[in-house]
């Protein structure tokens, strides 16, 4: 498995993961990714054979993107590394890949002593995602209800 930054050429198949990874992943054009790679301070794919297999795209506060969740954590922290999406192909799942990219995510959160901010869905349920970010120790710390969704929020200290 090869770790890299993400690149233009990319978006294709990050479209197709994001796409295979909904609701969890909140819905996005390709052109919505171009901007979301422009803006993001990490963007990291796994890739075997030259195949991207997964990716996580993270901000830091005060950029500006116009998402809900990421605005509760700018209301609310000073520091932190927002994790927006995280998502494996629906072929590479179950075989490590997620927590190799939150591997990633951590070791750069720790360069700069920032807490990780995450949020997993609680309508619709996303157990799987919840699991997840538990084996991570991210700690719930609210919820935010949306008008057809909820979804609760969760910080990793470095």
């Amino acid at each position: 498995m090869q770790m890299r930054k993400l690149r233009s050429q990319d978006i294709p198949l990050i479209w197709e993961i994001n796409q295979q990874g909904l609701p969890g992943t909140g819905k996005v054009s390709q052109q919505e990714i171009v901007e979301l790679l422009r803006i993001a301070e990490l963007t990291i794919g796994a890739f075997e054979d030259e195949q991207l297999v997964g990716f996580v795209l993270c901000f830091l506060p005060r950029t500006d993107y116009a998402s809900l969740n990421y605005a509760w954590f700018n209301q609310r922290y000073q520091d932190f590394l927002y994790v927006d999406r995280i998502a494996v192909s629906e072929n590479h799942r179950n075989r490590t890949i997620g927590s190799l990219l939150y591997q990633q995510v951590i070791s750069y959160a720790k360069q700069y002593n920032y807490p990780i901010a995450a949020e997993v869905s609680l309508n619709p349920p996303n157990p799987g995602s919840m699991r997840f970010h538990q084996r991570f120790d991210f700690a719930e710390i609210g919820v935010l209800n949306h008008q057809s969704k909820s979804v609760t929020m969760m910080m990793r200290d470095c």
